[in-house]
């Protein structure tokens, strides 16, 4: 539904809870066309209850893709010879992946600055395929997909082939 539709919708809305009001209704004043996006939220907001239902499914639909990709990691930071539970430590774990890719650890410093981040990004995920034997096309896989190639690499039957820790 474009916002002409909602428009139309909030404005048979309010329309309906004037005719239910007569008292207070004005006489000669007709329907205003202008709606504010706060007031069409609120009254689409009334109308639908809030929407609760469907941000469980979302809820729920989130913690498995955030559970599986830290499972993933885990599995790759302990396939690596580190400790898994680094997985868990926000700017850490961005520590030990440069480590596991071959890079120095001052790169972190580096994924804080806006436009280099993707570059230094995406030269680690290039370092963490070619230590476990993956192509470059895994790697820029890694760098753009990381959903869904850090799990392919976590449990696949790859093996680090790095230094020793």
């Amino acid at each position: 539904m474009g916002f002409a539709g909602m428009r139309w919708l909030a404005r048979d809305v309010v329309a309906r809870t004037w005719n239910n009001n007569a008292a207070t209704k004005p006489k000669d004043e007709g329907m205003n066309d202008s709606i504010s996006t706060g007031g069409l939220l609120a009254i689409l907001a009334a109308r639908d209850g809030g929407g609760g239902g469907g941000s469980f499914l979302g809820t729920l639909f989130y913690l498995a893709i955030v559970i599986l990709v830290i499972c993933a990691f885990w599995k790759v930071f302990t396939k690596a010879g580190h400790p898994g539970w680094a997985a868990l430590i926000p700017i850490y774990n961005l520590y030990v992946l440069c480590k596991i890719a071959g890079k120095p650890g001052w790169w972190v410093i580096l994924l804080f600055i806006p436009i280099v981040q993707i570059v230094i990004g995406i030269l680690v995920a290039l370092g963490v395929a070619e230590r476990f034997g993956k192509g470059a096309g895994f790697g820029i896989g890694l760098a753009l997909l990381p959903i869904i190639f850090y799990p392919i690499l976590a449990f696949s039957d790859a093996v680090y082939s790095g230094p020793a820790v």
